[in-house]
């Protein structure tokens, strides 16, 4: 029962949250800002989460998951009500801002005690129900984010997408005594910082790769809206083109344990980088919103790799009782790639147009993922010759 809960609340948290990070850009050029500074709107939405993020992690491993989830859950339907109670561009970066804090509170949690739960030989398949949530809420957060702007308005849109996480909340509050804890206290006060997990080059590694697949997601999920936006498309059809995305991740995380059984968790995960460097190529080249549609499909396979891959790998290898605190770190330098991205791509994109937008990503993936498995064949070669 624990697992079905987490993944229920998952999916309706992550569906407000995501619907709002399509909602965010979009109501923002519609008041008329400028691509660079929707980029820093976008950006607030990382900066205080990934502040906040060991803390997070080390205050589930200290209290459980139930009450900072059931804070983390209210706290995003919150933030989604202020510019339904107040309009204007202040209201949305307080939103920005709230929303990207609170949905830590809850996303953290999750990330820690789903390894924890069942038995060892269970955490892959607890995981890949995890992201298979996720999934199902990257495709409906959209959809109903486009098609409730397009036909109730931006108002109306935010109180459509704040419903999902008032039911989670609800959720949490009657059946949470169901949450275990994420693992026995170990170490206490003397564990030291939570950067010294990163001595562990494997574990290190595992970091880095999962931060280069969230650069391509980040890229995708701000950059596309304002794509679609400058080539005339509605948000209604922008949506659907994003939900098709979460459609393909939803598609290769079903075929992820046959996946798992012929390739290593690592090797994996390299490969949905390379896969996603690739596919980033394809957007500059499309207008219409089928090929467009068919781009963010093969986007999403590579993508959907990495998130299951890279918590099951940081999960495995961070020290007894800090799981938590292994996953906070994950999406600390995971939020460090959203305060990045949109600023950084969203300066590239006002000064030299969309096509480097894409090019550039595409280079910075597949230079990580050539590296990593260069690296990999070559401690394998290594392996054997002292063998």
């Amino acid at each position: 029962m624990p697992i079905y809960l987490i993944v229920a609340t998952c999916t309706l948290v992550h569906a407000g949250f995501g619907g709002a990070k399509v909602a965010i850009p979009l109501h923002a050029l519609q008041l008329g800002i400028d691509v660079f500074t929707v980029g820093i709107i976008m950006a607030a939405c990382a900066l205080a989460p990934m502040m906040i993020a060991l803390y997070v992690g080390r205050l589930v491993d200290r209290v459980g998951p139930r009450v900072p989830m059931l804070c983390g859950a209210a706290g995003v339907a919150l933030a989604l009500l202020i510019p339904f109670a107040f309009t204007g561009l202040v209201a949305l970066c307080a939103m920005a801002i709230l929303v990207g804090t609170a949905f830590q509170f809850f996303f953290v949690p999750t990330q820690g005690i789903t390894g924890a739960l069942g038995q060892p030989e269970e955490r892959a398949r607890n995981y890949s129900l995890l992201a298979l949530g996720f999934s199902i809420a990257s495709f409906l957060g959209p959809l109903l984010a486009g098609y409730s702007i397009d036909y109730l308005g931006y108002r109306a849109a935010y109180l459509v997408l704040a419903a999902g996480p008032v039911c989670a909340a609800l959720l949490l509050w009657r059946r949470g005594a169901l949450l275990p804890r994420a693992a026995a206290a170990g170490g206490g006060e003397g564990r030291g910082s939570s950067f010294g997990l990163l001595r562990d080059p494997r574990l290190r590694e595992a970091m880095v790769a999962s931060a280069l697949i969230s650069i391509g997601w980040d890229l995708y999920q701000f950059y596309f809206p304002i794509y679609g936006h400058a080539i005339g498309l509605s948000p209604s059809t922008i949506g659907t083109v994003i939900s098709t995305f979460a459609l393909a991740v939803f598609a290769i995380r079903l075929a992820l344990p046959y996946l798992a059984r012929r390739w290593a968790e690592f090797e994996l995960l390299l490969y949905g980088i390379a896969f996603s460097g690739m596919a980033l190529l394809l957007f500059p080249l499309f207008r219409d919103p089928w090929l467009l549609a068919l781009a963010s499909f093969v986007l999403g396979l590579g993508c959907g790799v990495g998130q299951p891959m890279s918590m099951s790998l940081i999960y495995s290898l961070s020290p007894p009782g800090r799981a938590s605190e292994g996953a906070a770190l994950r999406i600390m330098f995971n939020h460090g790639t959203h305060l990045f991205v949109p600023i950084a791509f969203g300066g590239v994109g006002t000064l030299m147009g969309f096509a480097p937008v894409f090019v550039s990503c595409s280079a910075l993936l597949l230079g990580g993922s050539g590296y990593g498995l260069w690296a990999e064949w070559r401690e394998e070669k290594t392996a054997r010759r002292e063998a």
